[in-house]
């Protein structure tokens, strides 16, 4: 991967770096990514962003396609790592894309880790958990998810045996991408907006 690949926001002089991966179903540049890494990017921290494989073709031939195997999923997170070494690395991204750095975070010796509504089951299928490498995962790391993720949600993951290094902070009726309901008087723009919030006091630890 070469960072002509990748979408930059802030100063290339910054000490740190924050990699953003893409959820499943959108890439790298949907209104959800744009908002974080506009959000987020400044004097003192980069955002680069990057597609895996699957996204990338689809980009190219306006197909939709199912994400990479796995191992093909976790190499383009190396890859991604080995193209910003150098600097500082926080780590994460949306869905899928928080979830696989979840799984290479220890191993690449990141600074810390986050994750913009983590997927920790299948929907319909809460017995299926995606939880066992957070049980003692080392980097420091944020999830923040919406209190009523069909992926996990406030009850079910109140529940879960996660490691100690892990914070989990709430976006009040927030679904997958921390969208309200109508019903809740709030907007998702102002989840959106605390969940920039907890994400700078999170990196600034790392700054």
């Amino acid at each position: 991967m070469k960072k002509k690949d990748m979408l930059l926001d802030g100063p290339a002089s910054a000490g740190t770096v924050l990699i953003l991966g893409h959820g499943a179903g959108a890439p790298m540049d949907s209104p959800f990514m744009n908002f974080f890494a506009n959000a987020l990017a400044g004097p003192e921290l980069r955002v680069a962003r990057f597609e895996f494989p699957y996204m990338a073709k689809r980009r190219l031939t306006g197909k939709r396609c199912l994400p990479d195997r796995p191992q093909i999923l976790e190499s383009t997170w190396r890859e991604a790592i080995e193209t910003c070494a150098g600097k500082t690395l926080v780590i994460g991204g949306k869905s899928l894309g928080g979830r696989i750095a979840s799984v290479v975070a220890d191993t690449s010796r990141v600074a810390g880790l986050i994750c913009l509504g983590y997927p920790f089951h299948p929907i319909g299928k809460p017995e299926k958990l995606r939880t066992a490498h957070l049980k003692s995962l080392q980097t420091p790391t944020l999830i923040l998810q919406g209190n009523r993720d069909p992926f996990g949600n406030l009850d079910e993951v109140s529940n879960y045996q996660l490691s100690r290094r892990i914070q989990i902070r709430w976006l009040e009726d927030g679904d997958h991408s921390f969208k309200p309901r109508k019903s809740s008087g709030r907007t998702e723009a102002e989840n959106w907006q605390e969940a920039a919030n907890m994400l700078k006091t999170f990196l600034v630890k790392t700054y």
